[in-house]
């Protein structure tokens, strides 16, 4: 069966945009089951526009997306999160700072926010975070890797159970989904649903062709969006479109990398010119001070030419002066 990728931030977004399809993933990779969920799109867009078969149109407009998606989850509990997800086909440098001003963001908004009825009072909602790489991270090799807070009693090493407004407000639980190791893993249901981001899978860059019969049946809404994504018109045109971006962007970091070589490069030139250069300031100042000191060792031997001179002089008066003497007699 063939598949749009949901790699791709606009069929992502195609998919999520059902709330059925929505709560679904979401509850099954946080773990917690989901009584509603309001959907709050963060997306970036640009409008591009495009030639088009149409043989009555000469440009059609498609959005690009930058998909951050937001989502405020209310459990049967009665507790709010705020569900936050970036998915990452390529690694760029850029990409962790990205996420921290996100998720600043999101920290700082005023609609993560509830009436606390109980309290008669505002209360920052907790927040959730869920990050789709399409990239290995440098050491674990695990497919989803859930960072989940403990609260410990440092003195005791007691875990407490007990879970504290101030510190949900502050901290949040993370899941980390490496989409390149989810090729053979169905280990459980979560593994087995996000196997339909499994790249492993790929006819082309746009499609998978995954088996259907690998699925359970609560799964078939996820496996049908995908389908209508797949001959969707405008959501195939914005995948091209991703993909001349992502080509651009990587050929942009090229650049940049070729450039920070040459900076590198400059660099090591210039520091060791001036090395050189303080080798020859030192040998030129060693000269200045060796010619220092053999103008003071001729300005002595002047002196003391000078000096014998004068002893000269005084004999030849003395020797004079007897001869007169002498003379005399």
């Amino acid at each position: 069966m063939r598949i749009a990728n949901p790699i791709y931030d606009v069929v992502f977004k195609y998919l999520m945009d059902d709330n059925r399809v929505a709560k679904l993933m979401i509850s099954k990779i946080i773990g917690e089951e989901i009584e509603s969920l309001e959907f709050q799109p963060q997306e970036q867009s640009v409008k591009v526009d495009r030639p088009t078969k149409k043989p009555d149109k000469a440009k059609a407009s498609f959005t690009v997306y930058r998909l951050d998606f937001a989502a405020k989850i209310k459990t049967p509990d009665g507790h709010y999160r705020q569900v936050l997800i970036e998915i990452q086909k390529a690694k760029f440098p850029t990409d962790i700072m990205r996420f921290r001003r996100y998720l600043g963001q999101q920290y700082q908004s005023a609609k993560n926010i509830v009436d606390v009825e109980t309290k008669k009072r505002k209360s920052a909602i907790p927040i959730v975070t869920i990050y789709f790489l399409g990239h290995k991270l440098d050491f674990i090799n695990a497919p989803v890797i859930k960072v989940n807070r403990t609260y410990i009693d440092l003195a005791t090493g007691e875990n407490l159970v007990t879970k504290e407004e101030f510190i949900e407000s502050l901290t949040h639980n993370s899941f980390v989904i490496q989409i390149p190791y989810l090729k053979d893993n169905r280990r459980n249901e979560l593994e087995k649903l996000l196997s339909v981001f499994d790249q492993s899978l790929k006819e082309s860059d746009h499609i998978l062709n995954i088996n259907e019969k690998d699925y359970p049946d609560k799964f078939s809404d996820i496996i049908r969006k995908l389908q209508k994504a797949m001959v969707d018109e405008e959501v195939q045109m914005t995948m091209e479109i991703e993909d001349e971006i992502l080509a651009e962007l990587e050929e942009k970091e090229r650049e940049i990398e070729s450039l920070a070589e040459s900076l590198a490069k400059n660099k090591a030139l210039l520091s060791e010119k001036d090395s050189k250069l303080f080798e020859k300031d030192s040998m030129l100042s060693e000269k200045d001070s060796m010619l220092l000191e053999k103008d003071s060792m001729l300005s002595q031997k002047d002196s003391m030419l000078s000096e014998k001179d004068n002893m000269l002089s005084e004999k030849d008066k003395e020797i004079a002066e007897l001869k007169r003497l002498l003379g005399r007699k």
